[in-house]
């Protein structure tokens, strides 16, 4: 049991997504790219774009068995950019923006967030961190969750 009481730690999960994400490079904004049928900033991690690439979120379900996004910053939304998190008809919940919740709160000023969040209608234990850039804009979140 206590492992699987570690196993379910949004806190080390989202650790382990953002030390796999800056392994890859620094986190940086290039012009925009097509995610669903919306356009959005392409965030990259280095060189490698993850906009529509799911190496990593899908990693971290094999790994912790979490769901797990990166985010880009629009404007003032936060839109799925690379998720395994799917929609009621099974396809990834990808051009989706972050609720306006306690999340959105803390990261759009820059603040990590851990706590309870309703995701289409389940609640999880989450914890979102905002991807900053070398200037220290936030310009992204990276999430972690566990259904409960």
């Amino acid at each position: 049991p206590a492992a699987l009481a570690q196993a379910a730690d949004p806190k080390a999960t989202i650790a382990e997504l953002d030390s796999r994400l800056t392994k890859i490079g620094a986190p940086r904004l290039e012009g925009t790219d097509k995610v669903a049928d919306k356009d959005v900033p392409a965030i990259f991690f280095g060189a490698r774009k993850i906009n529509n690439n799911f190496d990593v979120v899908d990693s971290i379900r094999k790994s912790h068995q979490a769901t797990a996004t990166v985010f880009v910053k629009a404007g003032e939304e936060f839109v799925r950019v690379s998720t395994n998190v799917l929609t009621p008809e099974g396809k990834r919940g990808v051009g989706t923006q972050l609720a306006r919740n306690k999340a959105y709160e803390s990261v759009i000023k820059g603040q990590k967030f851990c706590g309870q969040v309703e995701i289409l209608g389940a609640p999880y234990d989450t914890c979102y961190d905002p991807i900053k850039d070398a200037g220290g804009k936030v310009i992204g979140v990276s999430y972690v969750g566990f259904k409960k």
